[in-house]
Formats: structure tokens, sequence, C-alpha cells
């Protein structure tokens, strides 16, 4: 007997009517749109694009990116960092400190097989325990570092000034590491609803990247890469002298907490295909998208019409409601709900179903779907 797994099997070719539910859907013309947008916005600066993929988590879509444009990709995680190399692409930033045995082994060995992958530090401890974990390996070519800055998000970074200084003088003697740069991430103004205080609070924190590695270059240091910025901050970040790379990666899809932010420069092109499975009441009823298919730590998803509004039932379930007159919904209707934030949410399905024209044109797997380590 055929293997439940792949009795479903959708394939390009078919349409829209034809997928189970719920399955997260992608609008090819508007997310080339929005990446067509981005990158007449900044390509024309000369800084390079490294996109981060811990949105997309598709291989498949950071060689998308670098076709229109872009040099090389992001990841958080050495896990992430696996699964897209493994996939066939390996230009990668990995954005997060690497701490612990078990990481800093993986890393060496992703490192092994893959020489292009970049990586952050933060502390003393953690640089040499990578520089004498490739040391114990064998690995004479020195790992690209970058060290993390905090700019003022306070989540992870060595501080501005004297800090960052004496760090990069601990990693400059370790002989498995090559610093060339810094990185900055300010990630706390990303969704500020006011554009004039996003600038101006951007700003401030692109002088303290800056500042600093220009600190370092006078100390004696090749900084050569300057890297930041997000989806909301990065046409800022791109008016700053010394800023080297931007690392925006939503707005290839957006979500409802950045459309709040940003407004519809960018639209939503990424959906979650959903059901309705069960009627409530004369204006309620309940579809098969809940917590595994819609994450809620930005707020709640929306309904793609926005006369039906948004509840949650439960890991399978969620409700729609809306108001007197508006058409009544009924069992078997299909929804699109537009994530409330997209990168988790694209963490809970392992397919996008491309579509243009209501057919499916491109099957894409999210290839580092749960890789946090």
């Amino acid at each position: 007997m055929e293997s439940p797994i792949t009795m479903y099997g959708p394939k390009v070719g078919d349409r829209l009517d034809d997928l189970d539910t719920p399955s997260m859907i992608v609008d090819l013309d508007a997310a080339e749109a929005n990446i067509k947008k981005l990158m007449d916005q900044l390509l024309p600066t000369g800084l390079n694009i490294r996109p981060h993929l811990k949105t997309t988590k598709s291989a498949v879509i950071a060689r998308k990116l670098v076709n229109a444009g872009a040099k090389g990709g992001c990841v958080a995680k050495v896990s992430e960092a696996e699964a897209i190399a493994a996939a066939g692409f390996d230009d990668l930033l990995i954005t997060c400190e690497i701490v612990g045995p078990a990481k800093v082994r993986r890393l060496v060995e992703l490192f092994r097989r893959h020489r292009n992958i970049r990586i952050v530090v933060d502390s003393a401890v953690g640089a040499t325990a990578i520089n004498d974990a490739l040391a114990a390996a064998g690995i004479d070519d020195p790992i690209t570092v970058l060290i993390d800055l905090d700019v003022g998000l306070h989540r992870t970074g060595a501080q501005p000034g004297e800090p960052a200084l004496d760090l990069a003088r601990h990693v400059a003697g370790l002989k498995h590491l090559r610093l060339i740069g810094v990185q900055g991430y300010e990630g706390h103004l990303q969704h500020l609803h006011d554009r004039e205080d996003r600038r101006a609070q951007c700003l401030q924190s692109m002088q303290i990247l800056t500042g600093t590695a220009d600190a370092l270059r006078a100390a004696g240091f090749a900084i050569e890469v300057v890297t930041t910025g997000g989806t909301g901050t990065a046409e800022f970040c791109a008016t700053v002298p010394g800023v080297t790379e931007l690392q925006p990666g939503s707005f290839i899809f957006m979500d409802t907490d950045y459309r709040n932010a940003l407004g519809t420069f960018y639209s939503n092109s990424l959906t979650i295909l959903s059901t309705v499975v069960s009627q409530q009441g004369p204006r309620a009823v309940t579809i098969d998208s809940g917590l595994k298919s819609l994450t809620t730590d930005s707020g709640l998803a929306e309904c793609k019409d926005s006369r039906y509004t948004y509840g949650v039932l439960g890991d399978e379930h969620g409700s729609l409601t809306w108001e007197e007159g508006t058409p009544s919904l009924s069992v078997g209707d299909r929804v699109e709900m537009i994530p409330s934030h997209i990168d988790p949410t694209v963490n809970l399905h392992d397919f996008y179903y491309a579509l243009r024209g209501g057919v499916i044109e491109e099957i894409w797997r999210v290839d580092s779907r749960g890789k946090v380590q």
C-alpha cells in the first residue's frame, strides 16, 4: 500500500483549488514586485544586499534574490546554515553568536565543507572556543569573522568603544579567525510606526556602528564589512557613509506587523490558505488554521478579506466572525489568512506553493524549517 505521506502530492500545474489546507501560498507576481522594489531602491546605493534567510528559510529563494542583485545571504543559526548549504547555497553569514561545544563542533564540520561561511562573535570566550576547535580539527584556513556590536537592541553584541577594541585585539591574536568587519542590528526599531522616529533612532544606531568601525580602523584593523539593517530600516541605513551591507528579509513576503508600521510599499505576498470546517452561528465559522499554522506573538493573523475577523480556537482551529450585512461564509469555503509575523509562521510549514493566475508555478521546500540550534 502506498505510504500516507506520498498519497497527497501537489504538483506544478495544479490549481489553487487542488491544494489541501492549511497550505502556505505565495502570489508570485506580488513577491517578485516586492523584490524589484527593494532592489530598485537599494542597489543604486552601491551597497551589498545580503538578505536574511531566517524569513524564507529557502535556498531556492536565496538564489532568486541573488539573481535579482543580492550578494549572499544571512541565517540566524548554525543548523539553518547546514540546511541551506546542503540545499546548494553557502554564501552565508550566521548572524547569531555560536556558543557551546556541540554548536562549535557543528560549525567546524560545516566550515570544513563550506569555506564561504562567515560568523559573528561578541566575546573572547566564544571566539577562543571556535579558534581552538578549528585548530584541533586541523583546519588551517581561518574562518571569516565579524564583531557583533550592541547598537541599542541590548540582545547580543559587544559594547562599542574600548570593549569592542579589546575584543578585536583578542580576535586578531587567534590564528584560525580572520576579522573583516562589524555587525550591528537595530531590531528594536524595525516596527516603529512613526517613520521619522524610526529614521532618527536608526541614524543614532548607525553612528554607534560606523563610529566603532572607524575606531577599529584607526587602531589598525582592516574593517571591510559594516553590515546592518532590516526591512524597516534598510533605506535609512543605506544613507549612512561607512555602511557597506544591508540585511533585509521580511520584505519579500511581509506580514501585518510590518504592514502596520511601513504601510503598503511592499505587499503581503504570502498567505495561509484555509478552509471553513464548521458553522458556529449566524455570523461565525471555524477554519482549519490555528496555532499550528499561524503564530500570535505579533498579534493575530488577519483574513485577506478584511470584513472577516480572526480568532484563535486552539492548535488546529481558528474562528472568523463578521458584522451583519456581510456575506456569510459556509462550510467548505476557502479563505486566505495574512500572517502577523512572517518568520515563525513560515517555520510552521514544509512547502511554499508559488502561484501565478491561480496555478501552481513552483513548489519550494522550507529547507531550514525547525532549525533552531
